[in-house]
């Protein structure tokens, strides 16, 4: 069952869920789509049939909240970061904290700036608990659409084509705080949470349609870890993708899908042919030696199977790595997508912002073992004027008016 939620009115409709397909060919597919962006061979190519170069950035932090984004450490997910707040100041006091930020992280003025310094693709990367609330299946509320409204209208007046990414997952692709997860990549477990990332993805492609600034859709970000004993999961990577790609093709036949590979976007072992006519490949590299060796099978798939190929996701490094690695890819004509625009008291992004006053108390109780007796855990807290104090000044510094500019970033991508 799927209950829409919109004005006060409940409108309950009937979902059959499939199991995975096997070895499908997905021929509903608009390659060649008038008005759209669309493969052609090993190019994605403008709706007039010439080849474009992705230059983008990754929009981090924004719809998926990460702990090292916050200074926390990197083991804190984005419900871990709610929570938190919600102890500092109060239930009521954090959802005016959220709001604000999702209103304010990223504005026009953003998305006219990455147009303004050449770049001319962005990657929202989302949380799905922002459409809907994760113990209640078939709910659709929240500020997700609300978000992708604002900024798709903006990437559109600027421009700029969007790729949106499926970063956190029904039940997590990874187990681990990059997807707001529990522990375990439990998508791959649970049939509930596989027939929710199907529908999300259905429903987003289903508003999106008709809107050729959205050129397509990342599937899954970073799936199946290294770790031992997740290697069982990866034979179930490639039918989940079809079975993904199928629903989308019920409501949109124009836009591309974006086929990552296992282990975090590296491993392309686990495909065979490709099964769609409008997909993309795509795969992630970090802190690896820069060198064409890194990245020769993505390029031996491209060139055996002629499909296009594109790095989603990369960076956090110095800048001579990164206009390294930058100029590698450009060599072999893949587009980019690095990581991230925006990040705290940092230079390994576009703009930084400084911590606010208090914000070492903040990483201080986020850190606190959280076994201790609550007497003893209380003593962790801020005084409330700290954390309110703290708060306000992350919300502040994080306007673009107070964000700055790391220039040699910026020339590290060849802009």
């Amino acid at each position: 069952m799927k209950t829409i939620l919109s004005l006060g009115v409940c409108v309950i409709l009937m979902v059959v869920s499939n199991g995975y397909s096997q070895n499908t060919t997905i021929d509903k597919t608009g390659a060649g789509a008038e008005g759209f962006v669309h493969v052609e061979g090993k190019n994605i190519v403008t709706p007039d049939g010439k080849p474009i170069h992705l230059r983008g950035m990754g929009l981090g932090n924004w719809m998926l909240p990460e702990g090292y984004m916050f200074q926390l450490g990197r083991g804190a997910s984005h419900w871990q970061i709610q929570q938190m707040i919600k102890e500092l100041v109060g239930p009521a006091e954090a959802r005016a904290f959220w709001k604000e930020f999702y209103e304010t992280f990223i504005t026009r003025e953003d998305i006219h700036f990455i147009k303004e310094i050449g770049l001319n693709s962005i990657r929202v990367s989302f949380n799905y608990k922002l459409f809907t609330p994760e113990d209640y299946p078939g709910v659709w509320l929240g500020p997700g659409f609300d978000m992708l409204d604002r900024v798709i209208p903006w990437s559109k007046a600027e421009g700029i084509y969007v790729v949106l990414d499926l970063h956190g997952a029904p039940g997590g692709q990874t187990g681990t705080n990059i997807d707001d997860s529990h522990g375990h990549p439990w998508l791959f477990v649970s049939k509930e949470c596989q027939d929710r990332t199907v529908e999300i993805w259905r429903t987003i492609a289903d508003r999106y349609k008709d809107e050729p600034t959205v050129i397509g859709y990342d599937l899954l970000n970073e799936p199946i870890p290294h770790y031992e004993g997740y290697e069982v999961y990866k034979p179930l990577l490639e039918p989940f993708y079809q079975r993904i790609t199928a629903a989308i093709r019920e409501v949109d036949t124009h836009h591309m899908v974006f086929i990552g590979g296992a282990r975090w976007n590296t491993d392309f072992s686990v495909f065979g042919k490709p099964f769609d006519k409008n997909s993309v490949y795509t795969f992630h590299k970090y802190w690896m030696e820069p060198v064409q060796s890194e990245i020769q099978e993505y390029v031996d798939y491209r060139d055996k199977y002629n499909v296009p190929l594109w790095m989603g996701e990369s960076g956090e490094n110095t800048n001579e790595w990164i206009d390294t690695y930058r100029s590698l890819l450009d060599e072999n004509q893949i587009g980019w997508c690095f990581w991230t625009y925006k990040r705290m008291d940092t230079t390994r992004c576009i703009r930084s912002f400084e911590r606010p006053p208090y914000w070492d108390e903040i990483v201080a109780y986020g850190k606190a073992p959280k076994g201790l007796d609550p007497v003893d855990f209380k003593k962790h807290r801020p005084p409330l004027e700290h954390s309110r104090a703290a708060l306000k000044g992350f919300l502040e510094n994080i306007r673009f008016k107070n964000t700055h500019v790391n220039q040699e970033y910026i020339h590290a991508l060849g802009l």
